[in-house]
């Protein structure tokens, strides 16, 4: 065997003797964290004065408890991914003064004067086909005013229209205009004409009128929007006022939206409302007459179909008003919104809408899901230029296509194709506002009244007067507010204590882990290089000389 060959063996044997003392390092490294870690229990893992009975005892119970508390703290996380957000009430209450009073819309429940159409008498012409004697501009009228009649009338009746973009214009002309249906309105014991406090709303009851409500401009997104109507004739702006920050400090207490200082029915909105005997008309919206009126937020659209009070003719109605706001803490902006279940108004976008509501996104999900499904949108819903109005004939399609809208959730649970709904995602409005009303009413008798002040009724002949007031039950209200359940803090403070209760471990004891799994075996390493470099030389072969020839 030559020098080279004995060389090569002397390496091959160090290696082996360098892989028997890796091996030996491993088990000292474990040992001595054994003896050293303040992790309960496993100190007893290496210790050589125990049995083996003992170490494996030691070993089962230290693996029971890693798993208990294993689950806890998935329990923990679970509850801190899933429900991170509580609601509670506000340390303190909100004086009135810091929201605006409620946008009240009013519909009369009387869709047409009679001198411009007789809903009565060409519903039963229809009915028995005499729609060859009939003008062609009383037909139109008639299927315009037939979208904001109860539709289960008109069954059978053939109305033979797909589209009709003349359906606002129709409508606006026949209805009842607002200083005849306002006859009387004072704010804040400020008295003066209905025309200086109310504007002309589009909503799917028809044409409405609002009070406090924002502009178009504001509300809308115009660009988006077509050109043939307005849906909001409101001009006033309310720079000072959104419904995420509220109002602007130092604001003006004459601002817009229009506010109050305080409770009562001095600081609310009176009005004397009037549909004339002669224009009623029971076949279109059924036996009670008279006006709905929807509470809202000022930058929601209105919607007055989905919830509404009665004023009935001859009544007095007075609504006390209850405000419900739900505020959202800073600490929960940095949350995705499936987690702290609401939107803030830049994370959501809407197409029509400048602001967003829960309101407001479904009204635009069902118009989507109508010209979905029809081809065409109902004339109150928001619209672009390419975008058909369904004419009287689409009445039951639009009506299907909500209802189905609504089936979708129930439908979204049991098989996940159903999504439409679901891809709406139309979750609160991380700041909002709701008006809930205490109503009570009484018996109207304005004409004595009338005859008392000595009067004559002859300007007023067949006048049905009702009489409505608005105003805050109180002065100040509690708000509700959004807020972290557990943060981070509370998350890794519980994680800690279970910890420290199943086995003892802290911040330190991590550390220590990560110390004897890096660290300390780098140093170990470097040690046994620097052996092997000594052994190297040690055994390092003797140079071959040639042998002179």
């Amino acid at each position: 065997m030559d020098s080279r060959s004995v060389s090569n063996f002397e390496l091959k044997a160090i290696n082996a003797w360098d892989k028997r003392n890796f091996t030996r390092g491993i088990k000292s490294l474990f040992l001595e964290y054994c003896s050293n870690s303040s992790v309960h229990g496993v100190k007893y893992f290496g210790c050589k004065r125990r049995t083996l009975f003992e170490k494996i005892w030691w070993i089962a119970t230290f693996l029971l408890s890693v798993y208990g508390c294993g689950r806890l703290i998935h329990n923990i996380y679970r509850k801190w991914d899933q429900t991170p957000v509580i609601v509670s009430f506000a340390e303190k209450s909100t004086p009135v003064w810091q929201i605006p009073f409620p946008a009240i819309t009013i519909c009369p429940e009387t869709k047409a004067r009679s001198e411009y159409l007789n809903f009565t008498q060409v519903y039963f012409q229809m009915n028995n086909t005499y729609r060859e004697d009939m003008a062609n501009e009383t037909y139109d009228r008639f299927r315009a005013v037939a979208q904001v009649c109860d539709a289960h009338i008109l069954n059978g009746v053939n109305l033979n229209q797909t589209t009709d973009p003349n359906c606002v214009d129709l409508l606006r002309n026949v209805s009842m205009p607002l200083e005849s249906a306002l006859y009387y309105c004072k704010w804040r014991n400020d008295a003066g004409f209905c025309s200086d406090f109310f504007t002309e709303t589009i909503t799917e009851e028809g044409i409405c009128f609002t009070f406090n409500s924002q502009s178009a401009g504001e509300m809308l997104r115009l660009d988006e929007l077509h050109t043939d109507y307005e849906y909001i004739s409101e001009k006033r702006q309310s720079p000072l006022w959104t419904l995420e920050y509220g109002y602007a400090e130092n604001t003006d207490l004459d601002t817009y939206p229009v506010r109050v200082l305080g409770a009562g029915a001095r600081a609310g909105l009176n009005v004397l409302l009037n549909l004339y005997e002669r224009d009623t008309d029971f076949i279109c919206r059924g036996p009670v007459q008279g006006f709905k009126i929807l509470l809202h937020t000022s930058s929601e659209y209105p919607q007055v179909s989905k919830q509404y009070y009665r004023v009935p003719l001859h009544q007095e109605v007075i609504i006390s008003v209850k405000p419900q706001m739900i505020t959202t803490s800073d600490g929960l902006r940095d949350y995705t919104p499936e987690r702290r279940q609401c939107f803030f108004n830049h994370e959501r976008h809407l197409k029509y809408f400048k602001v967003y509501t829960q309101q407001n996104c479904e009204l635009e999900c069902i118009t989507n899901y109508t010209l979905h499904q029809c081809g065409c949108v109902k004339f109150s819903m928001p619209r672009d230029d390419r975008t058909e109005v369904c004419g009287a004939s689409k009445i039951q399609c639009y009506n299907d296509a909500e209802d189905e809208l609504l089936e979708e959730d129930v439908k979204y649970i049991v098989d996940k194709s159903h999504d439409y709904r679901a891809k709406c995602n139309c979750l609160p409005a991380c700041t909002s506002v709701q008006y809930d009303a205490e109503i009570s009413q009484a018996d109207l008798d304005w004409k004595s009244m009338f005859a008392a002040y000595r009067q004559s009724l002859g300007e007023h002949e067949g006048a049905q007067f009702a009489r409505l007031t608005i105003y805050f039950k109180e002065a100040q209200f509690i708000t509700s507010k959004r807020s972290e359940l557990y943060g981070v803090t509370d998350f890794l403070a519980n994680c800690g204590g279970l910890l420290g209760l199943f086995m003892g471990v802290s911040l330190l004891s991590l550390a220590e882990l990560i110390y004897f799994c890096s660290i300390r075996p780098f140093t170990i390493l470097r040690a046994y290089r620097a052996k092997r470099r000594e052994s190297n030389v040690f055994f390092e072969p003797p140079p071959i000389i040639e042998k002179a020839k």
